[in-house]
């Protein structure tokens, strides 16, 4: 059986991640393309739970980094890895790339840290094709409280509580990441409208599906 395929989709917030996993989804399906759909952290009942935990629970940064590994590595034994043997592909709201960006750059945790513990956990399980949906701190928090105003909550969690210079040092560390990747990593500036993003990542898609 042929081996499946993974993508992630990582961004801060308000990047539009949800709208344009919902394109991807479609876009898969309309060429039969057998697929699951998971986030992180979450994808299991654990690691659900402990998404709970990390978003709503005051925690030390070590303890956030390890608790998110611990998540992703329930995530990738339980959900990734099988669903990619069975030939499934893979479409993931955040994967590892994340917790270099809001662990490493945003907590300050040691990249040589973050990777022993990521080739722990995840070991060779990386994505295919991660798109990577960039937009300034100014249009990642007008989006987030329009989005929370619109379906009726302004809480905001622990994470998108934290201050400017945080997200300006997450958004620094996923573009080094980015230009890291020997390509993996595609950039789409999420700043412009649907139509235009959606335009090129059907260019993307075109490219990789071929």
């Amino acid at each position: 059986m042929k081996q499946g395929r993974f993508i992630s989709l990582e961004g801060m917030d308000g990047a539009g991640k949800s709208t344009h996993l919902a394109w991807l989804a479609d876009y898969l399906r309309a060429r039969a393309v057998d697929f699951v759909v998971t986030r992180e952290p979450g994808g299991t009942p654990l690691a659900e739970t402990l998404r709970e935990l990390l978003l709503q629970q005051d925690m030390t940064a070590e303890t956030e980094t390890l608790l998110m590994f611990a998540a992703r590595r329930e995530h990738v034994a339980k959900v990734i890895e099988p669903a990619l043997q069975r030939g499934q592909w893979v479409i993931s709201d955040r994967f590892a790339d994340a917790s270099f960006a809001y662990q490493g750059g945003g907590r300050g945790i040691p990249m040589s840290l973050l990777q022993e513990l990521e080739a722990f956990t995840v070991k060779t399980c990386q994505p295919d094709l991660t798109l990577l949906f960039d937009v300034p701190w100014e249009v990642s928090r007008q989006r987030l409280h329009a989005g929370r105003q619109q379906n009726g909550t302004v809480q905001l969690d622990r994470f998108e509580l934290e201050a400017q210079s945080f997200f300006e040092r997450v958004r620094a560390a996923y573009h080094a990441r980015a230009q890291a990747s020997q390509g993996r990593m595609q950039v789409i500036d999420a700043a412009r409208g649907v139509d235009e993003i959606q335009q090129d990542l059907r260019a993307l898609m075109d490219g990789f599906c071929a």
